[in-house]
């Protein structure tokens, strides 16, 4: 019964995160409809996943019994992972992009036309090619984390089925803003949006992954815990730092300029209110 009760939390609050993030944004968030523009998302989601990475996870990391100087090592051997993983993108990438040229004027109007598309919406190395990176590093953060949820849910569901719905809710909660950034990120990855949802969604579900892993090995795996909060940590700081906030660093008006800024607090505020109220609970 209660790993029953695991599996339906941690796919609620993994997959359910991710379409209740996309059902917010196909009513209207991001694409200016509503005034909220691509440029508001990159700033609520690079809040949003700093204020996880700095208020959530890793004071959670801090709290056990790990030593300090091994979880910054950790933290900084994952951004390094995660920065050759942004390269070896970027390089297939520029792999295919050259390959697309081989193929002759027939595809000329059609890259011409993505390529100014994409402009529009993410930020261009000098040369002219798409910044398109961060997306897997992205995704395997995600992962990473929503595995640690899953253990974290599991073992609250084991102290008390109570505790285990209000860290299931929580997780929920704080996992809403971040996904919406997921998919901004990634539909600038990719022009398809479902492909996006899938990917995230899938990564999602690896949090009911972690769930049934913790249940079972609930007791081994505490040791590893702060490790992979800490790696979890080193993915959302570097897609904020490389990849978001480069894409906002850009000459706007001073009401513009407010905007981005009072959207990247927002960010912050959300996830660290909703961290609070879990610890409150």
């Amino acid at each position: 019964m209660t790993l029953v009760a695991i599996i339906l939390a941690t796919l609620a609050a993994g997959i359910g995160s991710v379409w209740v993030a996309a059902l917010l944004m196909q009513a209207g968030l991001g694409d200016g409809r509503r005034g909220v523009g691509p440029q508001h998302l990159l700033s609520l989601a690079a809040g949003a996943l700093l204020a996880t990475a700095f208020m959530h996870l890793l004071p959670e990391a801090f709290e056990s019994q790990a030593g300090a100087h091994d979880l910054f090592a950790t933290l900084l051997v994952g951004l390094v992972f995660f920065f050759l993983l942004d390269k070896a993108e970027l390089w297939h990438h520029g792999h295919e992009h050259g390959h697309g040229h081989s193929h002759g004027h027939s595809h000329g109007h059609t890259h011409g036309h993505t390529h100014g598309h994409a402009d529009a919406h993410s930020a261009t190395h000098g040369d002219g090619e798409e910044r398109r990176g961060g997306g897997w590093a992205l995704l395997t953060g995600d992962s990473v984390h929503c595995f640690g949820d899953g253990i974290l849910i599991a073992s609250a569901f084991m102290a008390d089925l109570r505790l285990g719905v209000v860290a299931a809710l929580s997780v929920l909660a704080h996992e809403v803003p971040h996904h919406m950034g997921d998919l901004v990120v990634l539909r600038q990855a990719s022009a398809n949006r479902r492909t996006a949802l899938l990917k995230v969604s899938l990564a999602g579900a690896v949090t009911a992954l972690g769930g049934v892993v913790g249940y079972f090995l609930v007791g081994e795996l505490q040791d590893w815990l702060p490790y992979f909060l800490a790696i979890a940590s080193s993915s959302f700081i570097y897609v904020a730092l490389a990849d978001l906030i480069p894409q906002l660093q850009k000459r706007l008006s001073a009401g513009q300029t407010v905007a981005q800024i009072a959207w990247l607090v927002a960010g912050m505020t959300v996830v660290t209110l909703v961290s609070g109220m879990a610890h409150a609970h």
